[in-house]
């Protein structure tokens, strides 16, 4: 890849196993919106970027070179290979369509402490209303940043946060999860759990950590651990991946723990690859679905 800055955006030459659609449509992040010609406009970091990719081209725009090598080519997961990824991968027949129909997706390296709170309000959530969420406790809480002519807002820290009781949040919507968020604030701000160590720990350790926290269980944690720790061997099972496994794999009396059993036997360090595989192809396949 060959990375250059030209009038406050970055190009970046080279990319391949890159679509913008199956990416930021696949389940794994909320700030990001699809403008009409196909570009995608996301907040990350507090900072705002607007991506278009043209053929292997991706260009960042409201960027510059340092924030590229410090945060976006890691934020992307430019650097890994892909191709080696589902070439492993394919040898499943099953994974083979499913890489076939989602080969653009790479899994985000997203702050932990936004995935934490994100991932708790997900939890048995549609995604309109997850985003709209997040949406408005960003737009309280956070701090605004300016992209052309419109104001966003950077997610909130625990800092931000921090005093916050329930009936603040009432007006988020959020139901039952506000008090989740407020515990996750106190956890993290009071030193009860500690974000830094987190990265390494061993998988099981950490998501014993991270269920501490109260609305965190074990699939939210799995999705935390995947999309902001780099946990690859970790399987996050949900509606749609329970189904297409007991559809493909293992009949409609599997449970969650058959699942996680196949995926650590089957998928080993790729399980969270093969998981977003599966469940883009699943969901907008609706493979399994029982109307």
């Amino acid at each position: 890849m060959k990375a250059y800055e030209w009038e406050k955006k970055v190009m970046v030459e080279g990319i391949k196993d890159f679509n913008l659609k199956h990416t930021f449509e696949c389940g794994q992040c909320f700030r990001w919106k699809e403008e009409e010609d196909g570009s995608y406009t996301g907040v990350a970091f507090n900072r705002v970027v607007n991506v278009s990719m043209k053929e292997k081209t991706l260009t960042i725009k409201n960027t510059n070179l340092n924030d590229y090598h410090s945060i976006w080519k890691h934020y992307f997961d430019l650097e890994r290979d892909y191709s080696a990824i589902k070439q492993k991968l394919r040898k499943d027949p099953v994974l083979k369509e499913a890489v076939e129909f989602g080969w653009g997706i790479r899994i985000l390296q997203q702050d932990i402490w936004e995935c934490i709170i994100s991932f708790i309000i997900s939890s048995n959530n549609i995604i309109p209303r997850i985003k709209k969420i997040i949406e408005n406790l960003s737009e309280k809480y956070g701090q605004p940043v300016l992209f052309g002519d419109k104001v966003y807002y950077g997610f909130p820290s625990p800092k931000d946060l921090y005093g916050v009781i329930v009936e603040d949040l009432a007006f988020l919507k959020a139901g039952y999860r506000d008090k989740f968020i407020v515990d996750a604030v106190q956890k993290v701000c009071e030193n009860n759990i500690s974000l830094d160590r987190l990265r390494n720990m061993p998988t099981a350790d950490a998501r014993k950590e991270l269920m501490r926290i109260k609305g965190v269980g074990n699939k939210v944690a799995d999705c935390i651990l995947l999309f902001s720790l780099q946990k690859y061997d970790v399987f996050p099972t949900d509606v749609w991946i329970r189904r297409v496994m007991q559809h493909y794999y293992l009949g409609e009396d599997a449970t969650v723990y058959d699942v996680q059993k196949y995926s650590s036997r089957h998928y080993g360090n790729l399980g969270g690859f093969a998981q977003q595989y599966l469940f883009y192809y699943a969901r907008e396949r609706k493979i399994g679905r029982k109307d």
